[in-house]
């Protein structure tokens, strides 16, 4: 277990004299609006890092659209995310921050104005999935959003490596309230990826596609690259064991 998280930090009660624990938590950002999404993204999160004794909270923005599908819902998300940020930093009790959309909305701002790790959903996961030079793709639902995701690998200086994006059919949002055909269609779309674009690992592009991505890492023998859990494991590197979620 990582100490300073399984050790809380004590803190004064005021007035009280009394001093009593502030547990140090992840602390997830939704950048869409919807809660349903918050609590499914943060599930997913808590079970990847509480082997490590790390808690997770969520937070969801205060305003904006309920799903990211396109550049100008990315910019839009992208100051909430930072107001979000800023006001969980400021309790004291935050660890780090997971900006949870695969556009990363807000994360390079956060990373330059916050005193704990940052880590977006796309950077950690396309890292994960071009370690040790492997060929990856990118399976998602949002055609509105190929050209920015391509702009984002190029961005982490693995362009040389990426296939490429397959996207499911049909609308995102109606696909979003249908699980079953929601992974089907992925399914297909991470098939396509590894068969016809040469792919050797495939990233799910989305937060909200979290339940999806979990499912569909035991249906093919190469790495379907979840990426909620993979941008827990970037925050476990950069929480050290001997003093990451102290402030004192």
């Amino acid at each position: 277990m990582r100490t300073p998280l399984s050790e809380p930090v004590p803190a004064t009660v005021a007035g009280t004299g009394v001093v009593r624990p502030v547990v140090r938590s992840v602390v997830l950002i939704n950048p869409n609006t919807s809660k349903a999404t918050t609590a499914m993204m943060t599930a997913i999160a808590s079970r990847a890092l509480g082997p490590a004794g790390v808690p997770v909270r969520g937070v969801t923005v205060a305003r904006g659209p309920r799903m990211l599908t396109d550049p100008a819902a990315l910019a839009a998300a992208a100051p909430e995310v930072v107001a979000a940020g800023l006001r969980a930093v400021a309790t004291g009790d935050c660890a780090a921050l997971i900006v949870a959309a695969f556009g990363d909305p807000g994360a390079a701002e956060l990373r330059a104005r916050v005193g704990v790790p940052v880590v977006g959903l796309a950077e950690a996961s396309l890292a994960e999935a071009a370690a040790g030079g492997a060929r990856f793709g990118v399976a998602t639902t949002t055609p509105a959003l190929a050209d920015a995701i391509a702009a984002r690998v190029a961005e982490l200086g693995l362009a040389d490596r990426y296939t490429g994006i397959r996207l499911t059919e049909g609308d995102p949002h109606e696909l979003s309230a249908d699980p079953e055909s929601l992974r089907e269609r992925l399914a297909e779309a991470v098939r396509r990826s590894l068969q016809d674009d040469g792919a050797t690992r495939v990233v799910i592009g989305g937060g909200p596609l979290g339940d999806a991505a979990a499912a569909l890492r035991t249906r093919f023998h190469a790495p379907v690259i979840a990426p909620i859990p993979a941008a827990c494991r970037s925050v476990l590197r950069q929480l050290p064991d001997d003093g990451a979620g102290s402030t004192g």
